[in-house]
């Protein structure tokens, strides 16, 4: 599976590029100037169908008004946090400093929905805690998967619940939802290294109890 890693704005957020054999793409969490971004895909002539969002916080938007106009399909994230996208004071543009417009989606997700795009199938796990709307993708590519984990799942760690609209129960249960991945799967997360299932089952303080 054809991926690469854009450190992306203040907080250095990981954004996610997918491009299959055909040059069709989506990318995932532009969290600042995406001046790389453009470059990497004029040099390898892949055409961006859909910008995803794991949430609405400006360290994972910052960067949408710039490569937005090169998605021919727009910006997808979940329903519960398209108002976050559209406020910046919901979205904590002003609270870093930062101008960030507000946007309007093209497509609102829920939980379970399928997006097919070029060779992929994305499917949506909500995964609500961080922000309201805070969702992982499953991405396949014929045999191969992954998870793109957004700020639900860290590196031996997880999300903060501690900004407005975080809950820190519905972290806990949201992270429920991930013990039945299987061991092997890579998991890309929203800030700092990749890890895999496996690794945080066995050393993650902060998955659930009894669910090994």
């Amino acid at each position: 599976m054809e991926y690469k890693r854009f450190p992306l704005g203040p907080l250095w957020t990981n954004g996610y590029l997918f491009y299959d054999s055909q040059g069709k793409g989506f990318f995932v969490d532009p969290g600042g100037d995406p001046a790389d971004v453009l470059t990497f895909l004029d040099e390898h002539s892949i055409r961006l169908e859909w910008i995803l969002l794991t949430h609405a916080h400006i360290d994972h938007i910052g960067g949408i008004p710039e490569l937005a106009p090169l998605a021919s399909l727009g910006v997808a994230l979940s329903k519960n946090d398209s108002e976050l996208l559209r406020n910046p004071d919901l979205n904590l543009s002003h609270w870093m400093g930062l101008d960030f417009p507000g946007w309007e989606p093209a497509k609102l997700l829920s939980d379970e929905d399928e997006l097919n795009i070029g060779e992929f199938i994305v499917k949506v796990i909500a995964t609500p805690g961080h922000t309201p709307g805070s969702v992982c993708y499953l991405i396949s590519l014929g045999e191969e998967q992954l998870l793109v984990s957004g700020d639900t799942l860290f590196a031996r760690s997880v999300g903060r619940t501690d900004l407005p609209g975080g809950d820190g129960r519905q972290l806990a249960s949201s992270l429920k939802k991930l013990v039945t991945l299987p061991d092997g799967m890579l998991v890309l997360p929203g800030h700092g290294p990749e890890t895999t299932i496996g690794q945080e089952r066995e050393a993650n303080p902060f998955w659930p109890e009894g669910l090994q």
